[in-house]
């Protein structure tokens, strides 16, 4: 089975990484950091054994499936370029936090084309479970995609045969967690300034007992302040989901604004 990987960076990497431990696997990858066919990602790819190429069609070309795991706001446009060589009856599993008209015209490109869409959505920090993190995935073929990967030691779950749902379950998780890690990194610096740290985590538990608000802090405070485009991203398309809803999405672009600046306090400290 070859795996074509639409995307080179955390998720592509920790993929690449268990499905190249099975022999009848191979995996090309293209990243728009390839073009040129140089630098260290493109040599670290090739070090782990990765068909590196610097062209999507290339890396599509006699692939089983295609992943696409680019940041959000690429999402349809990974869609349009692999739509340009994408065969009949192959694969295209787009994991990208994108908002749910985004990835229906994702997977109306990629139908046009004669390609298989499933929408799929990771559920969980890949860092911490690779392959294996729990995804949901969505569409027509979401079903027959699943039990050909999942022996892989994937963990897709079909969720709904209507495209847009899985990516509405994803952005409303993250942003949750984007949320809560923006309110407690400016909560806990503006009481750690006014030396009234303590008397806030005594009061939060007591209205909220079953939570431990020291050890949600620690949980979170690796990455809350750093910019990191990705989630930028993911909240853009969050905000945009909100408003395809009928809703207001001003708070999720102050998350975006938030997480771009890097601004507020540092939990960390």
């Amino acid at each position: 089975m070859k795996i074509a990987l639409v995307g080179f960076g955390d998720v592509g990497q920790a993929f690449a990484t268990e499905l190249l431990k099975w022999n009848h696997v191979s995996v090309a990858a293209f990243d728009t950091q390839f073009l040129g066919k140089g630098g260290w990602l493109w040599d670290h790819a090739c070090a782990m054994g990765v068909q590196a190429v610097d062209c999507p069609s290339m890396s599509a070309c006699g692939a089983d499936v295609v992943i696409s795991a680019v940041t959000a706001d690429e999402c349809e446009e990974a869609a349009m370029a692999a739509a340009d060589c994408i065969m009949a009856g192959q694969y295209f599993f787009d994991l990208n936090s994108a908002s749910p008209k985004t990835k229906q015209r994702a997977a109306s490109h990629i139908e046009c084309a004669g390609g298989l869409y499933v929408e799929g959505a990771i559920m969980a920090p890949v860092a911490e479970r690779g392959l294996h993190v729990p995804i949901l995935s969505g569409g027509a073929h979401a079903m027959v995609l699943a039990t050909r990967l999942n022996p892989l030691g994937m963990s897709i779950t079909p969720f709904s045969a209507d495209i847009g749902r899985v990516s509405a379950a994803a952005l409303c998780r993250n942003l949750l967690v984007e949320g809560l890690e923006a309110l407690l990194d400016d909560c806990l610096a503006i009481a750690r300034h006014a030396g009234v740290e303590k008397a806030v985590y005594q009061s939060l538990a007591e209205d909220f007992p079953s939570i431990d608000w020291a050890g949600l802090v620690h949980a979170m405070r690796p990455d809350s302040t750093e910019n990191h485009p990705a989630t930028t991203a993911e909240m853009l398309e969050a905000a945009d989901m909100m408003d395809e809803f009928g809703y207001d999405g001003r708070l999720e672009r102050a998350l975006a604004f938030h997480r771009k600046c890097g601004t507020g306090g540092n939990i960390a400290q």
